[in-house]
């Protein structure tokens, strides 16, 4: 039987399985439609894909470094739960040892691990375990000494926040130390020649529409705007923020001290940027009491 479009549509719209996944089951079962989705279901496809619309906003950023390359990847998973579940642990380290071999999430989501692609990998965990999961991000960074550090970690190198700091010259205990700051102050950028300039536009207009309100000269709001947008450059730049470690100098000034040159960064934290729908106790009961 020829599998048409609009038998894997229908398919889909009842299991909420993928295309790639329907497609096969009715290949499989010559387009029997009850049996395509008892197909599904034995993978536990169906299943997995019906937590697909649950927000996945908790789990893991894993951290790996070989030589001079390091990778942070983010996996996500409903609950902290089951962050701290070992089997999750085991399946979110070995995506992001895979993910040294690739160059980014589109590329990562096909790779192989024992055969089967990390997205199978990932689907077949959510069948296991019972949570919608997915492999949300990776960055990649390469230098000359490539230092990892996670902060609240939940085991060997994955935990709430990863990052990756790039650097020529130095040692572990400088990159170590600067990947901590990374953690705690979340730079926007390695340097001003790295910043968004639609972002650095937009607070220069922020400050000037400020300045005006004073009601003081252009001339006068031209110097202050200079120093303001100096201050904020120093304020959102790594090199240019205050070390943590020693506030007299910067990042910059401290690394130098210890024979190093910051290349790059990279800091991942789980859950960064998404939006978790908050629904309070009475509104869930009223919700459960009619039905909803």
């Amino acid at each position: 039987m020829a599998i048409t479009a609009a038998l894997v549509k229908e398919l889909r719209d009842s299991t909420g399985a993928g295309m790639m996944d329907a497609k096969k089951a009715l290949t499989e079962t010559d387009g029997d439609m009850e049996a395509a989705i008892d197909w599904l279901r034995t993978k536990g496809l169906a299943k997995a894909a019906k937590k697909s619309g649950r927000t996945a906003a908790e789990g893991l950023v894993a951290v790996v470094v070989d030589g001079g390359t390091g990778v942070a990847v983010e996996i996500n998973s409903e609950t902290d739960f089951v962050a701290k579940n070992a089997d999750f642990q085991e399946m979110v380290s070995s995506i992001a040892t895979t993910a040294l071999g690739v160059a980014d999430t589109e590329a990562l989501a096909a790779a192989e691990i024992d055969g089967k692609a990390v997205s199978t990998v990932i689907t077949d965990k959510i069948a296991t375990i019972g949570e919608n999961m997915n492999l949300r991000r990776m960055a990649k960074i390469e230098g000359e000494t490539v230092v990892a550090y996670v902060h609240n970690a939940a085991t060997a190198g994955m935990g709430k926040i990863g990052v990756l700091v790039a650097m020529n010259g130095g040692d572990e205990t400088i990159g170590k130390q600067v990947a901590m700051h990374i953690a705690a102050v979340n730079p926007a950028a390695l340097s001003e020649a790295d910043l968004d300039q639609a972002v650095v536009e937009k607070e220069k207009q922020v400050q000037m529409d400020i300045a005006r309100e004073s009601g003081k000269p252009e001339q006068v709001i031209e110097k202050m705007i200079v120093g303001r947008m100096k201050k904020f450059v120093a304020e959102a730049t790594l090199l240019n923020q205050s070390f943590v470690v020693n506030p007299d100098l910067t990042v910059e000034a401290a690394a130098k001290e210890a024979g190093a040159t910051i290349t790059g960064f990279v800091r991942l934290e789980v859950g960064e940027g998404i939006e978790v729908e908050k629904e309070d106790f009475a509104a869930e009961v009223a919700k459960a009491a009619q039905g909803g």
